[in-house]
This record gives structure tokens, sequence and C-alpha cells, in this order.
């Protein structure tokens, strides 16, 4: 018995995922018949893609670190507060964050209108720069908070040192910051190039074009428009082959420890006045500018008209609550399952089951699902529940991160005394393990909802007709109704919040 959960229902589980995984890849790469469908605006999609991402990543990696080394040395009121922020954005849903970048940066936000005030040329949102400033703007966070764990990570004995040795802010920077630098950067780096590998709903809202299309959008353009699944399939290879390659890099990536241990990690580097003082106020300013205020452009705007939406919206709403809930369900299940049964040491194949997702976008899947299905099913009719099992695959790994060192803990420390007491079963299930994870469940239920409420993903290849509320976002932007669109963001965003609070508050209650 596995702790709870009979210990082939985690076997089951994950050959069910690496069924789904590889099946729908092996579904793809039997379309595909090797790389001869692809033209040249396909080889010019992949070079975008790489070349965006590449980008993207060093401009979010090299604005980070002055936003970290200021939030790692200075103390004032809401950086607490600040620095939880900076995680929102990866529950925040891409359409709304990319609704409000168009209402500070696009032709009548306020950054074109100041230019216009002033007499200089405006700047455009849609196409490549629009592509790099919304992934700057999703991955700005990320990096910031990576960074700064790094200088968290040096110990204060070593500022203390440096201090009594009368170092400079220079020699501090020279003899500390760069070498933790010199190990955290790659990483990060790394990091948000594999995030902007599968981007989809930037490009496919701020992109297109020959000159802005991702090997995603080429995938979603060559099935949805052309509906030339060779093609298709073919591209989802491609996307394949970059994120593993992206991944397989990753694991060379080997952070040293630089500095050895302390007895504490918690004072951080000094705060040096003068000039320093004033760069530090400006550089979090600034970022936390950037941050938030297309986040408050979108509420300003949209909050007042949600009781004017249209009844289809509220639908759309109601429709991606449930497909959300299902999904968070789904993903929590298979993610109990597969941490209790690798808790128990049930072999290294049952955890990269729970990780094959990460090789996989959630288009190439579709996709491959389609080709399955396309006998069985029309695509109106699997829209639905491909969306549900799609979304809940793609949250599986970041809930297994949550749950294997919590599941691992409990079996070391009740699971001998629970097989004396011959605790089994649903028994064991209710009394022991429920109540010991209910922590990490919580979590992870809360941030597959999140995820799934704000997907806008394989829902665009299959239904226009039930649209979810990201996809009808979308449709609002498209038909220039902005105010509407605005509204319709404010909700998508309050209910994504929402969704994840309640799971992740339901998980602490009596845990």
């Amino acid at each position: 018995m596995a702790a709870g959960l009979p210990l082939s229902l985690g076997h089951l589980v994950a050959a069910a995922l690496a069924t789904l995984i590889l099946g729908t890849l092996a579904a793809v790469a039997w379309w595909a018949g090797g790389l001869g469908g692809l033209t040249e605006w396909d080889w010019r999609a992949l070079w975008f893609t790489l070349w965006q991402a590449a980008l993207s990543a060093t401009l979010s990696a090299a604005l980070a670190v002055p936003v970290a080394r200021a939030l790692a040395r200075r103390r004032f009121r809401g950086r607490g507060l600040l620095v939880t922020l900076l995680g929102a954005p990866f529950i925040l849903p891409v359409i709304v964050a990319i609704m409000g970048l168009i209402a500070i940066f696009g032709r009548n936000g306020a950054v074109n209108e100041g230019l216009r005030a002033l007499g200089l040329p405006e700047i455009g949102i849609y196409g490549w720069q629009g592509v790099i400033l919304a992934h700057v703007f999703f991955n700005l966070p990320l990096s910031v908070r990576l960074i700064l764990q790094g200088w968290q990570s040096i110990p204060s004995e070593r500022f203390r040192l440096a201090a009594s040795l009368g170092f400079a802010p220079r020699d501090i920077a020279r003899h500390l910051e760069r070498p933790m630098l010199r190990a955290v950067l790659p990483g990060t780096w790394l990091a948000v190039f594999l995030v902007c590998l599968t981007s989809f709903t930037v490009a496919l809202a701020l992109g297109g074009g020959p000159r802005a299309t991702t090997v995603e959008l080429a995938i979603y353009q060559a099935f949805r428009f052309d509906f030339d699944l060779g093609r298709a399939a073919t591209l989802g290879l491609l996307q394949i082959a970059l994120c593993v390659g992206a991944m397989l890099a990753a694991r060379r990536i080997v952070v040293p420890q630089a500095f050895g241990t302390g007895m504490d990690g918690g004072e951080g580097p000094p705060a040096p006045g003068g000039w320093r003082r004033g760069a530090d106020a400006l550089v979090i300013t600034l970022a936390a500018l950037f941050l938030l205020w297309p986040m408050m452009a979108v509420v300003v705007t949209g909050l007042p008209r949600i009781p004017l939406l249209p009844p289809e919206v509220w639908q759309a709403a109601l429709r991606s609550v449930v497909m959300a809930i299902a999904s968070a369900l789904l993903a929590v299940g298979a993610c109990l399952a597969l941490a209790l049964t690798i808790a128990r040491g049930a072999g290294r194949w049952v955890e990269a089951a729970g990780m094959l997702p990460l090789i996989a976008s959630p288009l190439v899947l579709g996709t491959g699902l389609f080709i399955l299905l396309r006998d069985a099913a029309t695509p109106q009719q699997m829209a639905l529940p491909v969306t549900v099992a799609v979304n809940a695959a793609m949250a599986l790994p970041f809930g297994l991160r949550a749950l294997i060192p919590a599941a691992q803990a409990l079996q070391q420390d009740y699971g001998r005394l629970a097989d004396a007491l011959d605790l089994r079963g649903w028994a064991r299930l209710r009394h022991l393990t429920l109540p010991r994870l209910a922590r990490p469940l919580g979590f992870a239920a809360g941030l597959a909802a999140a995820l799934a409420m704000g997907d806008l993903g394989v829902i665009t290849l299959f239904a226009s007709d039930q649209p979810t509320l990201p996809l009808k976002l979308y449709q609002l932007m498209n038909s220039y109704r902005m105010a509407d669109a605005a509204a319709a963001a404010v909700l998508l965003m309050g209910l994504s919040f929402a969704l994840f609070w309640l799971f992740d508050q339901g998980g602490r209650l009596d845990a």
C-alpha cells in the first residue's frame, strides 16, 4: 500500500499520463512524415521564436539585477507586499496583462498620448516590440525573485567581514555580488528563455504577421486556418525539439556553492547612502510602476462596467469556472497518486512521467488529440473535455513540486506507524494523508485552477461558439469593444485570484 492509496494507482496514473503525452506526440510524429512540409515562413517563425526568446531572457535578466539588488539592501514599508506581488504575474491570466499593456502602450494609451503632447514619435505595441515588451513584463518578476534569492543566499557573516575590512560598495560587488551573479544568472536566463519558447497568447494578441510569428502561433495558423494537419504536426515536433534542447541545457547548469554556510542569512548586503540610495529608490519605483500601472489601468477602466457586461460574457465566465475547477480536481487527484507512489520509492520513471508535460506545449497536445479523436467526435464536441484534460496535465509538474517533499516527509514520519496500526485504504487517506497534505494540496489545486482559468491555448483550436472567458475577452478585443474587454479582463483577473485563494485557504483549514 502507498501512503493512503494502492501502489498500483500511482503507476496507473503515470502510465495514463505517459500515454497521453507520448501518444499524442506519436500521433504528431506519424502525421509529420519528416520536415519536408515546412515552408520558408515556418523557418522564419523558428528563427523569430529563438530570437525573441533570447532577447526577452537577456532583457529580463539584465533589468532584474538592479531591482533585486535594491530590494536586497533596502528595507522600507510595503517591501514584503511588493516582493509578494512579484509572484502574482505567474497566476495572472496572460490576456489580462496584455489588455493592461495595450491600455498603457497602445495607440491610444497613456504613453503615446504623452509622446504626442511632447511632439515626439509614437511607439507601437503590435509586432516584435510588443512581444518583447509583454515577455519582459511577465518574466521580470520571475527574474527578480530568482536573483533576489541569490543575494539572500550570501551569509550575513560575509557582509560583516567585508565591513570590518573596510570594503567599499565596489569591493563588495567585486568579491561577493559578481561571483553570485555568475552562478545565478545563467539559470535565470535559461528559465525565462524556456518560458518564452512556448509563449502562445502573447504572440497571438500582439504578434502575428510574417515578421512576428512564433512556432506556437504557426501551429495554430496551420491547424485553424489552413487545416494542414501534417504541417501542424511537423511544427509540433519542432516545438518539442526546442523544449527538450532547452531542458537538456538547463540540466547542465550547476549553481556552485561559492560562499559556504553561515549562522544566518537574513541581514542582506549593506545599504550604502548617497546617490546609491536615490538610485535604488528610483529603480524600485520604476519596476513597481511598470508592473502595477497596466493592471491598475485595466481595473479603473473595467471595474465600473462589470454590471453592464452582456450575457454571453457571464456564460463564458461560468464555463471557465466549471472547467477550471474540473481541471484542478483532476490535476490534484493525479498529483496525489503520483506523489504518494514516489514517496514509497516506486521508481524514478513515475516522477519522470509527471514531468513529461514540460516537453509538450498545450497546442501540440491539442493537435495530437485532434488527430487521434478526429473520427470519434467533432472539434466542437471535444473542445471542453480536451481543454480540461490538457490544462490538468500542464499543471501537474507544478503541483508535483509542491507535493513530493511533503509526501516524502509524511512517509518518513508516519509510514511505519501507520503500517504497524494496519491503517490502510480509505481510513489512511482520510485520517492521515489528507490532513497532513492539506496545505500543499490546496496550493496545488489553487495554482492549477488559476492557470486553467486564464488559459488561452487549446480552446482556440476547437471552440468559437462556446468560448471560455479568456477566448471571449480576446474576441471582444478583436471586435474593438475595448470597454467591454476591460470589464471582462477585470472579471477574469478576479475569478482567477479568487479560485487560487479559495483552494489555497481551504487547504489551510484544520490542516
